[in-house]
């Protein structure tokens, strides 16, 4: 039977989440409408704003760059965030047993992920150095390599710089996600399990994947929404090169706001914006969240 609230049940209850309500509207839905609308119009400074509907997107259909740069946001996301995800749940599964100075560990995890993603990429252009860093200093002294090696000035390599870079950062945060799934899955589940005769594996993949996967779906939401709009790494390591490369959606519709193109800048950012969106409701369906939030 379902229940019949009464009217000042109601209006408690939207008293509640009002303040939810306001901030999602004027910070997070008045925004993007607002973008959506910018992208309707040829807005470029000194010249008069004309509405010119969707010929900002059927530009986009046919820019080279703009593939250019999808393509490699695609890429970039579908090689670090499994990349992250994998590591993280691996430090999460050895931060959950019972170390010495397991508390100290656990802090020293967080500290990449505390740094300013600004300061962060300026630490990893030092290591990419062609003449003095550290990363052409452990390459050469293991002869992986007799010359240094130009990290950032290739785009194969440019690329494995920065999902590596990216991945130094952003496994502490996934750890700590998973972590606090691990902590909250009963020890007696996992004794009972042993009792029964099972070994690591067996209680890896039937127990602890089961219970861990809708923190699981949530780490991945988050790290596909940020890898999607990786735009600090960029800017500070390869403003976009070797020859565009490197360039992400982001880096490319900013570009635009750079020159005041605001009309076209805004149909990247509304494209990325659609592409993260879809996958967040797939995300949502696969850790079966339908019926809590959709």
């Amino acid at each position: 039977m379902i229940k019949k609230y009464t009217l000042k049940e109601l209006s408690e209850s939207y008293a509640f989440v009002a303040p939810l309500i306001i901030f999602v509207l004027v910070f997070i839905l008045f925004p993007v409408i607002g973008t959506f609308l910018t992208s309707m119009f040829r807005d470029v400074a000194f010249l008069t704003k004309e509405f010119i509907g969707l010929d900002n997107y059927k530009k986009l259909l046919v820019d080279s760059r703009f593939w250019q740069s999808f393509q490699f946001t695609i890429l970039f996301t579908a090689v670090s965030v499994p990349l992250e995800l994998g590591l993280g749940l691996l430090f999460a599964l050895l931060l959950n047993e019972f170390l010495p100075f397991r508390g100290l560990l656990r802090v020293c995890v967080l500290i990449p992920w505390a740094i300013p993603a600004a300061i962060a990429a300026r630490i990893w252009e030092l290591i990419y150095n062609f003449h003095y860093g550290l990363a052409n200093f452990v390459v050469q002294s293991f002869g992986f390599s007799r010359e240094p090696i130009n990290w950032l000035g290739t785009s194969g390599t440019a690329f494995f710089s920065l999902v590596v870079s990216d991945a130094w950062k952003t496994i502490p945060f996934v750890a700590i996600i998973l972590l606090a799934g691990l902590s909250a899955i009963p020890d007696e589940i996992y004794r009972q399990a042993q009792v029964d005769g099972s070994n690591f594996w067996q209680r890896f993949f039937r127990i602890t994947l089961p219970l861990l996967r809708p923190v699981l779906v949530v780490a991945l939401l988050f790290r596909t929404i940020d890898a999607l709009r990786i735009f600090d790494l960029i800017y500070v390591l390869t403003k976009g090169g070797p020859g565009g490369s490197t360039t992400s959606l982001s880096f490319y519709g900013y570009k635009y706001f750079l020159v005041s193109d605001f009309g076209y800048g805004s149909a990247v950012s509304v494209t990325l914006f659609a592409i993260a969106f879809g996958l967040s409701i797939a995300y949502l369906r696969l850790g079966k969240f339908k019926e809590e939030i959709l």
